[in-house]
């Protein structure tokens, strides 16, 4: 009985290293850095998006899409040791090729189209030797022109908060399968346009 827990016990262990590893090869990723900027400024990125629902230019009601920018980090599974750190070759570049979009509330408030905006999939292509950023698209115009945001340009009061999950898929030189995840917060109003 206690060679059967111990066993079960190691497997379950080997399975969650894997899981950590990111499969069989030899390199993986890592998110440095995930931050967004709203379209209405595009060039301002922080760590917590404030996404403008509508916003106002040159007198007319504007709705623009948001953005991410996601840093990657090329990590070795075997980094070696003090004196002879193992280096990453072309061969542990690892391209990342699309991604997926999933919002959640913490209060568990989370069907698609009516409590958070539905779930979404994009695409970029971006191969990470050492480290590497890309832009993104995290908030579609569509979404803000469908329930719950919809509802809340008419509500100057009201407020979305929300988590963003991504979820990067990749694969590295050799075709095996790459995932990695990176959450960012997002409040979702009708903020106030400056003047």
């Amino acid at each position: 009985m206690k060679r059967a827990l111990l066993g079960l016990l190691l497997v379950v262990s080997v399975s969650c290293g894997d899981m950590v590893r990111q499969g069989t090869g030899s390199s993986y990723l890592s998110i440095e850095r995930l931050e967004a900027a709203s379209g209405a400024k595009p060039d301002e990125f922080d760590s917590v998006l404030a996404s403008d629902l509508v916003t106002v230019v040159d007198d007319r009601p504007t709705i623009f899409e948001d953005v991410g920018r996601v840093r990657f980090a090329l990590r070795m599974k075997d980094p070696g040791s003090v004196e002879s750190p193992t280096a990453p070759s072309p061969a542990n570049a690892i391209t990342i090729n699309r991604y997926h979009v999933r919002y959640f509330r913490a209060d568990g408030h989370n069907r698609p189209g009516i409590d958070v905006p539905h779930p979404f999939d994009g695409a970029f292509t971006i191969t990470v030797s050492e480290t590497a950023e890309a832009t993104f698209t995290l908030v579609r115009i569509q979404a803000k022109r469908e329930a719950p945001l919809s509802e809340l340009v008419a509500s100057p009061a009201g407020v979305l908060s929300t988590i963003a999950e991504v979820t990067f898929y990749g694969y590295d030189q050799a075709g095996r399968e790459v995932i990695v995840k990176g959450n960012i917060g997002i409040d979702f109003a009708n903020w106030g346009d400056p003047e």
